[in-house]
């Protein structure tokens, strides 16, 4: 009835219509379902509306057509060789008989199961009939029939040969001769062909998938049976729960247990306590609390096992407090409290880092009679170890030891793992000892445990020697042995070494996952080995390891952390489409690399893609993009971006403020920055060594000693301890402010407070004592500094040349100009400062060879190299290799400045060439070059010189309207001109004017006027002129009006 209404089902399913075709029709299909109990189940399934399982083509694929399991039927020979066996064993000594005839010779799978199914041996004891179907494949040497393995397994089952059977099944799965279904099918077919069979057969099935490892198998061999009449028994059932819960088989475990219920087995208390053992593996509290509650409902009453079940779940999650509760409520019913209860609780204080509770417990316990195991002291030895107390984890060793339990290996792993965490590796040979004398052998993990620790130590020789001994006690390294080397020199420095245990594990056959070829990638980035980084990933690929997110954040940090920001940016796309998602730490490794080499749009533009993608940036984040604004001095957006996160609800931590606090002192913004420094103490932060020292330093910069003392002071005051850095900042403010005995305390003070000066500070001090004149102590110093190993950097060597070249020291300057130029520090500053002392000696030559040993050291001279020498030439009177320079820089594409055109007019005027002078100053306006007050000065000269008064006047009249100062020089060139024209009364003027500006004429100048004036007949204005010349002390007091005139 079913396969009629199955073939003629509306718009049949394409498999049953390809089915019918395949046996023969209807009627075939009858007698298959006859002989296939699945596929009836499956028909039947169909008739109710469902659609084709996967279970329905199982079924079709592993039935033969009726027609041709007839083609495998009885032929005559077979008949008559089957009689003879038949006969034969009714005898005890049928294998003798047998091996004396020829039977053997004329045995056949088809003959042994013709035999098996034969009638005269119905109610035959099934172990004979198992005895010699294993003889007759010995004699054989081919497999038997799938059908004969079916018939003789329900056969001993009914018998209750249960183990016999399970053997036989199990030889059966092993052979494989069948796909699991097909073997569920064959004994099932066996099994409904003989009315009031035992279905324990179907546990046994179960049971021997299992046995063979096939766990996997066995559960689908399980759901096969749903919807069939028969099914494995509860206790079958419960076990396979319980393997594939130990298993982590979770999805097949829910759907064995559907099977249950479906097929009305149980629950009973074991299925209850292995559910309740689910839910808890599986984090979900609230379900395994609810099936506790649901038991008594049930008629199931909580025994001890499932109380101790709920305790040690509870235990395993946290939920000490739940788990003592049941505990009491135990006591409560009668039910008794034993070991394993205690245990779990043990276990749970230890993992909650309670281990003084978890070990009164033990008290506990032996209050009532009851001992302690291994694993309760393990778990507390275990937990003081993770407390840091290993002192009380080596008593609880003790303790152990006096209550007659010896430690295992386990307790031996936790103790040296504990001691390793803790760097005492000095107490790990020592229980290596104990073990040895223990009579245990070391295992893999107890090795693993040794390398971590080597390496946390930074001991790669040990580890190495740990692996070495390892391997010589037959202990392959397995993948955590090759973790922890992985691991632990990429720590070290030692990446390279890492990538070649990466490619050992593949010849090993172990397979290195994503985690490992991360840490080599890190390794790789941190030593700046970015090539190899790369390369590691492209070895990813040969090997079908895909980089995960994690993967290419860790590339992308690491190029960020050394600015290699548009690489960083490549792996992102790259990243984005492998179908990863950049999540915070992707965009927040970008803002902080572009914020780090001041590409504050590309930070800003990270920044605002990362809100786009709605993920939130933290404080962290929003602290280096503030930071960046603030060193970019764009100090308006750094505050937009601080008020940005108080609106998204992110709290600034410290380090924000000390940021904006830093950004607003370098610009000099210190009332701003002092009152952001207060804000900071309101809103409950304690301001770090990094905010005040910024204070410090802005106040120093801004010439505010006695604010930058008062904030030193207020550190001390609430025990800051100032950095370095500090007193950096602060011995360069004492010396701007020209407070050299002060710079000289604090720098000693130094060591008394524990710090030790550094290249920084001893630069500060050389070139604060040399600004001052003070350059043998300066000298000093360097000799301190480099006694105590610390090297000059290539601006204390530019200051040391320059002291020299300042104080005529050409020698010493050439010496460590040399030194600079060996270490590679020498460049266009160095050379400009050599330069100029050279041309302040009047040693042009030598200026000229170090001119071109700048080309030749491939050094590019600047506007500043050229201008030095051109004016001394020019000073010197050396016009044409003045002029000659001058045209060469502009051929270099430099181009002169105010000093090199005020420079040349100036040589020009010196030789009275006033019209080269004049033409270079017109040059010099027409290419937008804005003379200077010197310029002007020089151009007067040059006027007064070329008898253009007019003009010489104009321009001085032109540079004191604008607030300018003439120099001497043009006061004398003035007064000249005056007096030329007779003008000694204007030229009196000028000299009055002269003097007011602090300048002395010289003698020939006030004599000149005061004898023009004599002249003129203006006897008192020339005594009045006289008298400002006494006043100056010029000339001896009562110098009487005829000397100066007379010696005129």
């Amino acid at each position: 009835e079913t396969v009629g209404l199955a073939c003629n089902l509306p718009g049949r399913s394409l498999l049953v219509a390809a089915e019918l075709e395949r046996v023969g029709g209807e009627e075939n299909m009858i007698k298959l379902c006859r002989r296939r109990p699945l596929l009836l189940t499956q028909l039947q399934s169909l008739c109710d509306g469902a659609a084709p399982s996967p279970l329905f083509v199982l079924c079709c694929h592993c039935s033969s057509p009726p027609q041709e399991a007839s083609r495998g039927g009885h032929f005559p020979g077979q008949v008559d060789v089957a009689a003879q066996v038949c006969d034969l064993l009714d005898h005890g000594s049928w294998k003798a008989l047998m091996a004396s005839s020829d039977i053997p010779r004329r045995l056949s799978p088809e003959v042994v199961a013709t035999v098996l199914r034969h009638r005269r041996l119905r109610g035959f004891d099934p172990r004979r009939l198992l005895d010699f179907f294993y003889w007759s494949e010995s004699q054989m040497g081919t497999p038997q029939n799938p059908e004969s393995f079916s018939f003789l397994a329900v056969s001993l089952c009914n018998a209750g040969l249960l183990g016999p059977a399970g053997d036989l099944l199990e030889w059966m799965v092993q052979s494989r001769c069948l796909p699991p279904p097909s073997v569920l099918d064959s004994v099932a077919s066996d099994f409904q062909q003989r009315v009031g069979s035992d279905p324990a057969v179907f546990s046994v099935l179960i049971d021997a998938f299992k046995r063979t490892g096939m766990l996997r198998e066995a559960a689908d061999v399980v759901l096969l049976m749903k919807g069939a009449s028969f099914a494995p028994n509860l206790w079958c059932c419960n076990a396979l729960l319980k393997d594939l819960m130990r298993a982590n088989m979770m999805e097949l475990f829910w759907k064995v247990y559907d099977f249950m219920l479906g097929a009305d087995l149980g629950p009973d208390i074991y299925t209850y306590s292995i559910l309740i053992g689910a839910h808890f593996k599986a984090g979900d509290v609230n379900s395994a609390k609810r099936i506790f509650s649901e038991m008594g409902e049930t008629g199931c009453s909580p025994n001890e096992v499932i109380y101790n079940t709920v305790i040690g779940g509870f235990c395993r999650v946290g939920a000490i407090g739940e788990a003592f509760q049941l505990k009491e409520e135990m006591t409560e019913k009668g039910l008794a409290v034993d070991a394993f209860t205690y245990s779990s609780l043990v276990n749970g204080l230890c993992k909650d880092r309670r281990s003084e509770e978890a070990k009164s417990m033990l008290l506990e316990m032996s209050r009532l009679g009851l001992v302690p195991d291994i694993s309760s002291y393990t778990a507390l030895i275990d937990g003081f170890m993770k407390e840091g107390n290993v002192d009380e984890a080596f008593r609880m060793r003790d303790e152990m030891l006096a209550a007659g339990i010896h430690p295992n290996l386990v307790t031996y792993n936790t103790l040296i793992r504990g001691v390793c965490k803790m760097g005492m590796m000095e107490k790990v040979r020592e229980l290596l000892d104990e073990i040895d004398r223990m009579g245990w052998k070391l295992d893999s993990m107890t090795y693993n445990l040794i390398i971590e620790g080597h390496f946390r130590e930074q001991n790669v020789d040990d580890a190495f020697g740990s692996l070495k001994e390892m391997k010589s006690q037959n202990l392959r390294p397995n993948f955590h042995t090759y973790s922890a080397m992985i691991n632990g020199l990429c720590r070290c420095g030692g990446s390279e070494r890492a990538s070649g245990f990466l490619e050992e594990m593949v010849a090993q056959g172990l397979k290195p996952n994503v985690a490992l070829h991360t840490t080599v990638i890190t390794g790789y980035c941190r030593e700046g080995k970015f090539d190899n980084a790369y390369k590691v990933l492209e070895i990813m690929a040969e090997r079908n390891v895909v980089p995960d997110a994690f993967c290419y954040n860790t590339l992308i940090i690491g190029l960020c952390k050394v600015g290699k920001m548009d690489e960083a940016r490549n792996y992102l796309a790259l990243m984005c489409e492998r179908g990863l998602v950049p999540n915070e730490f992707s965009y927040g490794a970008l803002v902080h690399g572009y914020s780090k080499v001041g590409e504050m749009q590309e930070a800003d533009k990270c920044f605002h893609e990362m809100l786009s993608l709605g993920l939130k940036p933290n404080d962290i984040i929003y602290t280096a993009l503030i930071d960046g604004h603030c060193k970019a001095e764009n100090i308006e957006e750094a505050f937009s971006i601080f008020h940005s996160m108080l609106g998204r609800g992110v709290l600034p931590d410290l380090q924000a403020y000390s940021v904006l606090i830093h950004g607003l002192s370098k610009l000099g913004n210190m009332q701003e920055a002092v009152q952001m420094f207060s804000e900071l103490q309101e809103k409950g932060f304690i301001p770090d060594v990094f905010a005040y020292t910024a204070l410090i330093s802005g106040f120093c910069k801004a010439g505010e000693l006695q604010k930058a003392l008062q904030f030193h002071d207020e550190m001390f005051a609430k025990d800051i301890k100032p950095t370095i850095v500090t007193y950096n900042s602060l011995i360069d403010g004492l010396f701007k402010a020209g407070d050299i005995e002060k710079a000289r305390i604090f720098f000693r003070g130094m060591t008394q407070k524990g710090l030790i000066p550094n290249g920084v500070t001893y630069t500060i001090m050389i070139d604060g004592l040399c600004k001052l004149g003070n350059s043998s102590e300066a000298f000093s110093l360097f000799d301190e500094m480099l006694s105590r190993g610390i090297l000059p950097d290539k601006f204390l060597y530019n200051v040391l040349v320059a002291v020299c070249c300042k104080v005529g020291m050409l020698d010493k300057a050439l010496d460590w100009f040399n030194e600079m130029v060996a270490e590679g520090f020498a460049n266009t500053l160095s050379f400009n400062t050599l330069l100029d002392g050279f041309c302040k000696l009047g040693k042009l030559k030598e200026a000229s060879q170090l001119l071109q040993d700048m080309v030749d050291k491939e050094i590019k001279p600047n506007n500043v190299t050229y201008t030095t020498v051109i004016d001394y030439h020019s000073k010197a009177g050396n016009m044409n290799e003045a002029f000659r320079l001058f045209s060469e820089m502009q051929e270099k594409q430099l181009m002169p400045n105010t000093v090199t055109y005020t420079s040349l007019i100036d040589g020009y005027t010196r030789q009275g060439n006033t019209i080269e002078a004049f033409g270079l100053f017109d040059e010099m306006v027409e290419k937008g070059i804005m003379p200077d007050d010197v310029t002007y000065c020089v151009m007067i000269h040059a006027h007064c010189g070329a008898g253009n008064f007019v003009e010489a006047f104009k321009l001085q009249e032109k540079i004191m309207g604008a607030g300018g100062k003439i120099s001497h020089a043009a006061y004398e060139a003035l007064i000249s001109g005056l007096c030329k024209q007779g003008d000694f009364s204007g030229a009196s003027r000028l000299f009055i004017q002269m003097a007011e500006q602090g300048f002395r004429p010289r003698d020939e100048t006030y004599m000149a006027i005061i004898q023009g004036l004599h002249d003129k007949g203006y006897v008192d204005d020339a005594k009045e002129l006289l008298g400002t010349v006494i006043d100056k002390a010029w000339v001896p007091k009562n110098t009487p009006l005829r000397d100066i005139v007379h010696n005129f």
